[in-house]
């Protein structure tokens, strides 16, 4: 029977060499779609929960969704799935450009990575090939020039990477692809690093996924291009500005963290907006495999043609740090991709330090030359490209993240973070909802787990009060579980400003021969969200770890439109665990037993 899923996985170890072949559950694939899900399942399965992250006993998967690389729209993404060094929990961290569908078209649904090599390696992948090269000579490579240094050598590869801060395995390390494309958060970068891996390279000679039925399959994604033909955001907003067109629209909302969530209205928003990098620095647009939407920026800094920051990096490296000179801002996220280092985590820790060197923890003599002063545009590129080399002390303790870095300091209140994990561009004083997805995402503060910001903000697929917290709880689980089937189908988010349940369950049936309907798809998202959880909990996740800074609880927002609100988490938290057939933060019995995971 034909089928989107591939049905083989590459397991490779690096400490002895071996290289497995195994064949794909396809019944255990269907049971948790594939990508995110499948992944946790996986790392669930071979106990890795309770592994130190950086061992060599961690694993690192690198999986494609059900239908990454077939003809439906936005199917360029794959995950990595690792525990994560930075939170001690599950890390799934998302990716899109090219690399995952050529992974796909290689033949292969996912490579699991073990072991440590014993001197910098990568592996190059052509078609049913497999090999492990020496690294040696790329030690210290900046992750674009090892991009294209791997493309001379292996002619219409697809590149992944980890740049020199994955080499010192700090927490903040990110995986790229594709130059500008990175598997950002929760420190999967250091993982890597760890095993001495440098590079994975794909090489295929297919150029589309097959479908289990292909007419169908074209039906389906031809009126999910529809849609997001019709969707305002899809193909007016996002193409124009990209995700930078939410400045303006969330900082008028007075939502806009400032100053390390200090103040959340930025009276110089509109210098970073999207509308000002379309005016000054905007080359074209970019746009991952098989994308309607085309969201991505390349940009000119100083003559240099590269790949332009997303919303939230706009956000953390300007209003977050005080700083509203959009060309450095464009000029430390650049480093960001070229040192490997996750482009929110880097310039909120930078945050962070400006508030510790404020009120002075951070003596003036341990910045070198370089005062971590509020609105200091020198600082976020200089301290990016310190913390990225990883050279002196003080750079060495932000590489590491917020949370450690106040911690040190004897302040970890400072830390804008959920379980270690910096929090992105929307303060959840404003906006309540988004607070109740920081709180619970099972890989600490995120956004893109449960994206409230569309309903309260945005209007769809209705509008909710921002500042209510009627319904935000039940609102969170339905997306939670949404994004949970998104990301293992391997499409991208954004297509869920048009697309519903029913599409998405269209695409995954016509692809890979399933038949779900609406309401069982959204069924194994939940499932999916459930053993990231049942992960944490093995991984020794505590009730109270999902909370909020207490700045957030306990400090009002002091300016802007959103002036005296506080986060109410305290009454949705209860109302959340309650949806989700939670107790004290985890799954009861019996809701394990109604998702078939007892």
């Amino acid at each position: 029977m034909k089928t989107a899923y591939n049905r083989k996985i590459a397991r490779i170890n690096l400490t002895t060499g071996e290289i497995k072949i195994e064949e794909l559950n396809v019944e255990l694939a269907k049971k948790f779609i594939g990508g995110r899900g499948l992944g946790t399942k996986i790392l669930y399965d071979e106990g890795i929960a309770k592994v130190d992250p950086l061992s060599p006993d961690n694993k690192l998967i690198f999986i494609t969704g059900a239908v990454t690389g077939t003809k439906s729209p936005s199917s360029g993404r794959y995950m990595v799935v690792t525990k994560s060094p930075l939170t001690g929990m599950i890390a799934s961290s998302n990716s899109g450009g090219i690399w995952g569908a050529k992974l796909k078209y290689a033949g292969w649904e996912a490579i699991i990575v073990e072991g440590k090599a014993s001197k910098p390696t990568y592996i190059n992948v052509e078609d049913e090939k497999i090999e492990l090269c020496s690294a040696e000579k790329y030690v210290g490579m900046l992750s674009d020039e090892l991009t294209d240094t791997l493309k001379e050598a292996h002619t219409n590869c697809s590149v992944l990477n980890i740049g020199p801060s994955g080499e010192h395995v700090s927490l903040l390390a990110a995986i790229i692809n594709d130059k500008d494309r990175a598997a950002g958060r929760s420190g999967v970068g250091a993982v890597m690093g760890s095993k001495n891996l440098k590079a994975i390279t794909v090489t295929a000679s297919k150029i589309v996924a097959e479908a289990a039925d292909d007419e169908a399959l074209l039906t389906a994604s031809k009126e999910c291009f529809r849609k997001l033909k019709e969707n305002g955001v899809t193909n007016s907003g996002l193409p124009t500005f990209g995700t930078a067109v939410l400045v303006n629209i969330v900082n008028n909302t007075g939502s806009f963290p400032t100053r390390n969530w200090q103040e959340s209205y930025f009276d110089k928003a509109d210098d970073i907006s999207g509308e000002t990098q379309n005016a000054k620095y905007l080359v074209k647009n970019s746009a991952c495999h098989r994308c309607a939407i085309a969201c991505g920026r390349v940009v000119n800094i100083d003559g240099k043609i590269v790949g332009g920051p997303e919303y939230e990096p706009l956000w953390a490296f300007g209003a977050d740090c005080g700083v509203s000179d959009l060309n450095a801002i464009n000029k430390a996220n650049m480093f960001c991709n070229e040192y490997g280092l996750d482009a929110i985590s880097t310039p909120c820790t930078i945050a962070a330090a400006m508030e510790l060197y404020q009120k002075n923890y951070i003596k003036e003599e341990e910045c070198e030359g370089v005062p971590l002063v509020w609105g200091n545009a020198e600082a976020i590129v200089e301290w990016t490209k310190r913390m990225g080399e990883a050279k002196i002390p003080l750079a060495k303790l932000m590489a590491d993240g917020s949370y450690r870095l106040c911690e040190h300091y004897g302040h970890p209140e400072f830390s804008m973070s959920v379980k270690k994990q910096e929090m992105p561009a929307y303060d959840a004083r404003g906006i309540q909802g988004i607070g109740i997805t920081y709180a619970t995402s099972n890989r600490g503060g995120c956004h893109v787990r449960g994206y409230l910001i569309s309903p309260e903000l945005l209007g769809l697929p209705e509008q909710l009060t921002r500042t209510s917290t009627d319904g935000k709880a039940v609102w969170c689980k339905i997306f939670q579980d949404l994004t949970a089937v998104i990301d293992s189908m391997g499409l991208c988010l954004f297509t869920s400003f048009a697309m519903g349940a029913p599409d998405y369950a269209a695409i995954l049936n016509a692809a890979t021969g399933t038949n779900y309907t609406p309401e069982e798809l959204l069924l194994v998202g939940e499932r999916i969200y459930n053993i990231e959880r049942l992960f944490n909990k093995e991984a020794g996740m505590k009730p109270e770890d999902d909370c909020l800074p207490k700045r957030l609880t306990e400090e009002p927002i002091s300016n802007g439109p959103s002036k005296g609100e506080i986060s109410h988490i305290a009454v949705t938290l209860p109302e959340y665990y309650n949806a989700r057939g939670w107790e004290n933060a985890f799954p009861t019995q019996a809701t394990l037993v109604r998702l078939g995971l007892e």
